[in-house]
């Protein structure tokens, strides 16, 4: 019994740190919550847009560090209102030029970027920048915790009780509008939640990682399955996989935890695209071959079928 408890206390190690027991609670809730809500983004093709505004975070925080330094609620606070502020800015510039939607803002968030990281430097206090671009799971306090148990309880209470309005939204506007559905409150509820999801992945895996835990597990699933319901719930479990076991990893080859993360983020969906059960690259290139095989082999026995003479004929 000995031998295996030394067997297993390098694998055990992690779990005896406070600070990655609040580390690794942060993760599977996050991942878990993002990958659910990824599914709706991807659905919606918003994944361009969901990419502009988490660099338009940045100066939301710069803002909310000059102001009240590093509160947590004013991180969160300062990043959701850039956010916003770019996204409702794009919709507007697009509307009153000859700007598309994501040339607006697109324009817009890589202005936000660069005044962030100018802004950073007025902060109250030193603020290290690879953090808000990278990330620093390890970080994570009773203050992020509450964050992430507050935007995963917003996230998916919204989208469960509004999923069948989503739906219409998603697949067929017309048919939405129709019903009564008021598209434009839908489509900046799910606009609010992307933004809410960005400003929770922020401790974990920073500003330019964000948007892994939002796309990646879903479009994984997406790879995998043709069901709404399946695509759902494995983007879910999937992020939650993914952002766990990458914090383990990055535990045990000492390597940054967002990075790591993404990467086995980035694993998966590889596998799925070369390996998936009907859309995997190697799995069609078999199939077809099988398929040609197949064929082959019903056309050279219908061509010795033909060459056979009938016995009946020979004898007369």
């Amino acid at each position: 019994m000995s031998t295996l408890s030394n067997l297993l206390a390098p694998l055990t190690e992690p779990f005896g740190y406070a600070f990655m027991q609040r580390a690794l609670l942060s993760c599977a809730l996050i991942g878990f919550t993002n990958g659910f809500l990824g599914t709706f983004i991807i659905l919606r093709r918003q994944a361009l847009l969901a990419d502009a505004l988490s660099h338009s975070l940045l100066p939301g925080l710069a803002v909310a560090a000059m102001l009240v330094g590093l509160s947590t609620l004013g991180l969160l606070l300062g990043g959701l209102m850039a956010a916003l502020l770019v996204a409702i800015g794009g919709q507007l510039m697009a509307r009153n030029s000859r700007l598309k939607d994501e040339t607006a803002v697109a324009s817009l968030y890589i202005i936000a970027f660069a005044l962030g990281i100018v802004l950073i430097r007025f902060a109250k206090v030193k603020v290290d920048l690879s953090h808000f671009l990278f990330g620093n799971i390890l970080g994570v306090g009773n203050g992020d915790l509450w964050i992430s148990y507050a935007a995963a309880f917003v996230t998916l209470t919204t989208l469960v009780l509004f999923q069948r309005p989503l739906l219409l939204t998603l697949f067929d506007a017309t048919v939405a509008r129709a019903s009564g559905i008021r598209i434009g409150w839908i489509e900046t509820g799910l606009l609010a939640l992307t933004v809410l999801g960005l400003v929770a992945s922020l401790q974990a895996v920073g500003v330019l990682l964000s948007l892994g835990l939002l796309i990646l597990p879903a479009a994984t699933a997406y790879l995998l399955t043709d069901s709404f319901s399946r695509m759902l719930w494995g983007g879910a479990f999937l992020g939650l996989l993914s952002a766990t076991g990458g914090l383990l990893l990055s535990f045990f080859a000492n390597i940054p935890s967002g990075p790591c993360i993404v990467l086995l983020m980035a694993l998966f969906m590889g596998v799925a695209y070369l390996f998936s059960p009907r859309y995997g690259v190697v799995t069609r290139l078999f199939r077809g071959r099988h398929f040609h095989e197949e064929s082959l082999g019903r056309w050279e026995g219908h061509q010795g079928h033909d060459h056979q003479v009938p016995q009946g004929k020979d004898e007369r």
